[in-house]
């Protein structure tokens, strides 16, 4: 938010350097960003008064104009058809450089001396009117600097505002922080009496139909304006904060609202039917076309501003072109409402339509304030633009929300904070911030906030307040009290550690990514209609289509982040990541979270070397890290079978990790298909395992096995298979023979090719045997090693190499 060093003034004194407010500001939670200086550019521009107006002796369109500037005279040639004897107007001399870059020099203009030049307000670089000179208020005295006549010399501070404090989104809330902040009290402006007269009520009415979207609507009304520009003062305040100027009605309205906080809006009371004011809820499917020019369609739960008979204005929003300020606008009616802050920020959500008004009513604003930001802008268009305000006010508040009083303990302070502060001096800071203290005991203050201040709810707030107002550089530096480590780490934490060391010394990197997903993202990873993981949790409130529902799969993250790295010339990757993903649970709110494991890995297995050439990592050095993660987490009776049902894998490159009869994940190949849609050339390899269920497979810890007594007797089988077998059963086979000598079966060799036939492979095992309480004989290993020959026969119909 922009803020007027000389705004703020108005209401409080300024007792430091800019630098010192700066830091005070933003030490109190006010971040100023940055501080702007303007008004430098007017050294050689001053104010002067036409004292006599000539025609050009040698042109029609011209004009002689002599001037006065303080004691001193000039003679110059202009053409404007504005000005007239006895005004003031801004005088650039010579020597003077205009915010454009240009210089003003003595010159003639058909044979007549020009001793400098009248300026407009676009050639001031102070508004966009170039029709005429810029006419200036008449109590604005001859030769002094036009930049410091009219206050143009300033600094504009822009302060970033939290979303808590939306009391500071106006010049006199940031003045009472200062007031604050120095114990001072602000000067609140000099406000139109609220009368409780009743010619008003003879003129028009409020009727609230729905006080739960709208609590307080307060109205005043001006009669006999006319309609102008704004005088010079306010539009120069409003561009200064980065308001648009465009009339004096409207420009009241943006004044106050930067001015107090209160969103105001003014109604062109004869073009309201049956000159009343009506608020309910729209209906269904409701078109109505706002001050932009735009039909919108509303829903149900959108609070609409109506006369007797028609919509005028989306509450909080935006007006409507039905009702708007005109010039032929004679009789004003003044809206100052309260409305729901949800409700609110649901509309501008919807309609998709930020205005200045629905940022603060979203917020929320100071329901206590309504009828002084009423009174302050009906005396402020009188002024401006003339006519008569209406004697009383219409003030429809069925149902007065009273500040809820908070119960603060000294000793809580201390124990907070950890810093000496008195009951006193805790006293003087929450009056210094306007809140009503009353003592309930010696320890105790009843605090209760004022209207503008929603955000104090807890004894918490109240504190934080007062080490505001204190310093937070006050607080000591002290080390925590207790075990550094209130909390056992539970057993999942400690594997989650474990499984993640694994994957980064296989050389993966742990990546995080969104949340949140886009829908579609399930068809680029080929899910079938049917697959639950297509049961998605909308988000209410989406920033945009991308991150609308809550992901059942870390898959299109990862995916994504491949793309991203790809598009930069980093295709070689190896990259994983351990979340929760949420599944959507039937007559259920919230979802099932449950955490999983997706790794991927693409490219050469490691970076070129001169001893060695690279290669492109393939399905076994997944495999293979898979393999070691679980061997790390002791999970036994691991096995790998073919898949061909993964939508995402592609088919016979993929396999299913079997615990038992459970399935524990998937790892193979990236089908093709999938790797088109995130634009990913050659091939890619992932792994997904249910962490959870690893969790519950996971050793309890390393148990201690004494080296072997008696030597181990090794030998190798190899044999010839029908190439669609898979190895893996082979093994199994040989472990389910249960002959008891047998301790490791290991598959060393696969190979195709000459002399093997087609449709064949030759596979080699070692298998190790080994006894416990005996060294065993050639005999008895032959006589097993025979016995597993002939039973893979009877089963595979393996013939021996």
């Amino acid at each position: 938010m922009k803020v007027s060093l000389n705004w703020l003034k108005d209401y409080v004194e300024i007792r430091m350097e800019i630098k010192e407010l700066i830091n005070l500001l933003t030490m109190a939670g006010l971040e100023v960003g940055q501080a702007i200086s303007t008004g430098e550019g007017f050294d050689k521009i001053v104010v002067a008064e036409i004292s006599s107006i000539r025609k050009h002796p040698n042109a029609d369109r011209l004009s002689l104009v002599e001037l006065k500037s303080g004691k001193e005279k000039f003679s110059i040639v202009c053409g404007a058809t504005n000005i007239r004897e006895g005004q003031k107007v801004p005088f650039a001399l010579i020597g003077a450089r205009l915010p454009d870059g240009v210089e003003i020099k003595r010159s003639k203009i058909r044979g007549e001396a020009s001793e400098g030049m009248l300026c407009s307000e676009i050639e001031l670089g102070l508004g966009q009117d170039a029709t005429g000179i810029m006419i200036l208020p008449a109590e604005l005295s001859s030769g002094v600097n036009f930049g410091e006549a009219l206050g143009l010399k300033d600094t504009i501070l822009d302060i970033s505002i939290t979303p808590n404090r939306p009391d500071c989104l106006c010049i006199i809330g940031v003045a009472r922080e200062i007031a604050a902040l120095t114990h001072q009290r602000v000067k609140y402006p000099t406000l139109l009496p609220s009368d409780k007269r009743e010619e008003i009520h003879q003129k028009t009415s409020v009727t609230l139909l729905d006080p739960d979207l709208c609590p307080r609507y307060v109205a005043r009304m001006i009669e006999g304006v006319k309609i102008g520009p704004s005088p010079n003062w306010m539009k120069n305040r409003l561009e200064k904060v980065g308001v648009r100027s465009i009339n004096n009605v409207v420009d009241v309205t943006n004044f106050v609202m930067m001015e107090y906080g209160q969103p105001l809006h003014a109604f062109d009371f004869e073009l309201l039917e049956e000159g009343r004011i009506v608020v309910r809820r729209a209906q269904e499917g409701e078109g109505f076309v706002t001050l932009d020019g735009v039909k919108r369609i509303l829903d149900g739960e959108m609070l609409m501003i109506c006369d007797g008979v028609k919509p005028v204005a989306i509450a909080g929003v935006m007006g409507g072109l039905n009702s708007e300020i005109k010039e032929d606008t004679k009789i004003v009616l003044l809206e100052s409402a309260y409305f729901n802050p949800m409700g609110n920020r649901r509309t501008s959500k919807e309609l998709g339509l930020e205005t200045e008004a629905a940022y603060r009513f979203g917020r929320g604003i100071d329901y206590g304030g309504c009828v002084a930001a009423a009174n302050r802008a009906a005396q402020l268009i009188q002024e401006s633009a003339g006519g008569r305000v209406i004697e009383g006010v219409v003030d429809a508040y069925p149902s007065p929300i009273r500040p809820r009083p908070i119960r603060l303990r000294v000793r809580k302070i201390h124990q907070i904070l950890g810093t000496e502060i008195s009951t006193k001096q805790a006293r003087i800071y929450l009056e210094d911030l306007e809140l009503n203290v009353r003592d309930e005991d010696k320890d105790i203050l009843i605090v209760t906030p004022p209207s503008f201040r929603g955000d104090l709810e807890r004894e918490i707030d109240l504190i934080e307040e007062i080490v505001r107002m204190d310093g937070y550089e006050k607080i000591p530096l002290t080390l925590p009290k207790g075990p550094p480590s209130p909390e056992e780490r539970s057993r999942e934490f400690f594997l989650e550690r474990k499984a993640i060391e694994i994957l980064l010394q296989h050389g993966y990197y742990e990546v995080v990514t969104y949340s949140f997903t886009s829908p579609i993202s399930w068809d680029f990873i080929g899910l079938y209609p049917e697959d639950p993981r297509r049961k998605c949790l909308q988000i209410l409130n989406p920033l945009t289509e991308d991150y609308s529902v809550l992901r059942t799969s870390l898959i299109p993250g990862l995916m994504e982040t491949a793309r991203y790295n790809v598009t930069r010339k980093n295709s070689n990757l190896k990259i994983f990541e351990l979340k929760k993903v949420f599944f959507a649970q039937e007559g259920e709110k919230l979802p099932k979270e449950v955490k999983y494991l997706v790794g991927l890995a693409m490219g050469i297995d490691q970076d070129p070397h001169w001893a060695f050439s690279p290669r492109p990592i393939d399905f076994y050095d997944v495999k293979g890290c898979v393999e070691d993660l679980l061997e790390t987490l002791q999970i036994e009776e691991i096995k790998f079978i073919r898949a061909e049902d993964i939508p995402y894998l592609h088919p016979g490159k993929a396999s299913k990790v079997l615990c038992g009869k459970e399935v524990l994940g998937v790892l193979g190949e990236v089908h093709p298909q999938v790797l088109d849609y995130y634009e990913i050339h050659g091939k890619a390899y992932l792994f997904e395992i249910d962490f959870e269920q690893m969790v519950k497979w996971a050793g309890e810890g390393k148990r201690f096995r004494p080296l072997p007594k008696f030597p181990a007797v090794y030998r190798d089988l190899s044999l010839v298979v029908d190439d669609e077998l898979e190895v893996e059963k082979v093994a199994e086979a040989i472990w389910n023979f249960h002959q008891p000598s047998i301790d490791e079966v290991k598959l060393f060799d696969v190979y195709r090719g000459a002399p093997i036939s087609e449709g064949k492979k030759g596979v080699s095992y070692r298998i190790r045997y080994q006894a416990n309480d005996r060294t065993l004989t050639d005999e008895e290993v032959n006589r097993y090693h025979e016995k597993i020959i002939f039973q893979l026969k009877e089963i595979f119909q393996v013939e021996l190499r």
